[in-house]
C-alpha cells in the first residue's frame, strides 16, 4: 500500500510542475519572451493547452469573470497541495 501512496503523491507532483510550466510559459508569452511562430514553441503550448484544459474548463465556469486574470491554476495548484497533505496525513491508516 506503501507503494500506492508514493506513485500519488509522485502523479501529483507531476500534475504540479506541468501547471507551474504551463504558468511560466503562458507568462513568457505575454510578455514577447516566446514566439508563437516558433513551431517547437507552439507545439508545447498547444500541448500543455490540451492537457489542461479539461481540468481548467470546470473551474472557469464556476469563477466569476475577473476581466483578464485567469484564477483556474491558482484553484488546481491549492487542490493538489490539499490532496498532498491529506494523502500524506492519512497515509498512516493505510499502511
Amino acid at each position: 500500500m506503501l507503494s500506492i501512496i508514493q506513485i500519488l503523491l509522485m502523479l501529483i507532483s507531476v500534475a504540479k510542475f506541468i501547471i507551474i510550466a504551463h504558468i511560466i510559459m503562458s507568462w513568457l508569452i505575454n510578455f514577447g519572451v516566446l514566439n508563437m511562430h516558433q513551431p517547437l514553441v507552439a507545439q508545447i503550448w498547444r500541448g500543455l493547452n490540451q492537457l489542461l484544459e479539461p481540468v481548467y474548463g470546470p473551474i472557469r465556469r464556476m469563477l466569476p469573470n475577473m476581466g483578464g486574470l485567469d484564477l483556474a491554476p491558482l484553484i488546481v495548484i491549492l487542490g493538489l497541495f490539499a490532496a498532498e497533505i491529506l494523502i500524506r496525513n492519512n497515509a498512516v491508516y493505510f499502511i
